[in-house]
């Protein structure tokens, strides 16, 4: 009787335990100066991609291609020896024959101001595209690390309510133990409260695994200690009117803004195409040098490509360059479709997990809570078996983690809707690690 007091004794105090690991951060979220928040995770994580700076490296290598592009060539200087006898008296002089020139020349090409503009305007818009390219990175960077915090978040719960939920089926193991002794209780009960207690610590060695797994994943994006302590979640995860509008969301949405940049790309290499059909003309200036006896040359040059197969050679390549905007520009229009109704999806099943949550918290906790201390009492009093205790309390632990797992449904489609709305402003002036 002894052992049935203090098992009830215990029974009451882990519910308010259960409560409370339920409603606060675990121990390991603890508020503190080296507790990692999901903005200092995520600002670890743009600081240790090597692919942001791969993107930077050739967004800048874009600008400066653009400044080349927008010059006129290099000009061309000409040295040469014409006309040099090699046979009769006057062999291998270049004195004494009157055709014999030693010449200096310098020829220029002339591309048009606007075909050098029309280049330029090709490499600045890529360098544009290739920022925009970045932010997708940083967006995508920053929804997978949210997530990996939030999936370590959620093991670490899960393993603290295992541990809760063992310390209870030891104490239960026990009183039942004591029953079977003192003649007061079942073989069959004894054996149950074992078994239950062996499938608790079954998945606690799951849980302890899957623990490892995300801290492991969560450090992979940051390069942070994986037993860095968690802080609390971000308050604007629980708040419906927190959460972005669908036309915000899409137009922030920084895939489009990438889409949309290589549209504009395709465009501008259209319009070079088009200014390629106009040649490049060419100018030469050529100073010859003769003998004593004869008089120095002075010669100007004009060069004209002639495109003599400008409709199976120019004209073709424009019409290839506008295909291929044109096809830049379907695939766009197609993503923002597809988008919009993938924006629309994560709200809707963000709001409807988060709507679920409030149930179990409002109604479902209460009940399971209530029902394991109805069946306690029924089993202290005889009234009841002991499986009837193991089978409540089962089904308060599988409650408890269907609503661990419920704030995993609210927080992945938040955490991609965030990084679409916050990842430009972050990703300009990213937070330090200790900010909050």
């Amino acid at each position: 009787m002894f052992s049935l007091c203090r098992l009830g004794r215990m029974r009451a105090r882990s519910a308010v335990l259960l409560a409370a690991s339920l409603l606060a951060p675990i121990a390991s979220t603890a508020q503190g100066a080296d507790a990692l928040d999901v903005p200092a995770a995520v600002a670890a994580a743009w600081q240790r991609s090597q692919a942001l700076k791969a993107t930077e490296a050739n967004a800048l290598a874009a600008r400066e291609t653009a400044v080349v592009a927008g010059q006129r060539p290099d000009p061309v200087l000409r040295l040469s020896l014409d006309n040099l006898p090699v046979n009769g008296p006057d062999r291998w002089s270049t004195t004494r024959d009157f055709m014999t020139m030693r010449s200096i020349g310098l020829m220029q090409a002339l591309p048009s101001q606007r075909k050098r503009e029309a280049r330029a305007r090709r490499f600045e818009l890529e360098a544009a595209a290739t920022g925009e390219l970045r932010q997708w990175q940083a967006s995508e960077l920053q929804r997978d690390t949210t997530v990996a915090w939030f999936e370590r978040r959620a093991a670490e719960q899960r393993l603290v309510l295992l541990d809760e939920q063992l310390a209870e089926a030891r104490l239960q193991v026990q009183a039942a133990e004591a029953a079977v002794r003192g003649g007061k209780g079942s073989p069959i009960d004894w054996v149950a409260a074992r078994d239950a207690l062996w499938k608790l610590e079954q998945d606690r060695l799951k849980g302890h695994a899957e623990l490892v797994t995300a801290r492991n994943a969560l450090s992979r994006w940051t390069g942070l200690a994986p037993e860095q302590p968690l802080a609390e979640p971000p308050t604007a995860l629980w708040r419906r009117e927190t959460w972005p509008a669908l036309e915000k969301a899409l137009d922030q949405h920084p895939e489009l803004r990438a889409l949309q940049g290589r549209v504009e790309v395709a465009r501008a290499v259209a319009a070079v195409a088009r200014e390629e059909r106009d040649p490049d003309w060419g100018v030469e200036l050529m100073l010859s040098q003769r003998g004593s006896a004869y008089s120095d040359m002075l010669s100007v040059a004009v060069s004209i490509p002639l495109t003599s197969n400008r409709g199976r050679r120019q004209d073709r390549e424009l019409a290839a360059s506008l295909a291929q905007a044109d096809a830049m520009e379907a695939e766009w229009q197609e993503a923002q479709r597809s988008r919009r109704q993938q924006i629309a999806t994560w709200q809707q099943d963000g709001l409807a997990a988060l709507a679920q949550r409030e149930l179990i918290d409002r109604e479902r906790l209460p009940l399971a809570r209530q029902r394991v201390d109805l069946a306690l009492a029924a089993y202290r009093s005889g009234a009841a078996p002991l499986s009837a205790v193991l089978e409540a309390r089962q089904t308060r632990l599988v409650l408890a983690l269907e609503r661990i797992e419920m704030e995993l449904s609210v927080a992945r489609p938040w955490a991609a809707l965030e990084a679409l709305s916050a990842t430009k402003a972050l990703s300009m002036n990213p937070p330090t690690r200790g900010e909050r």
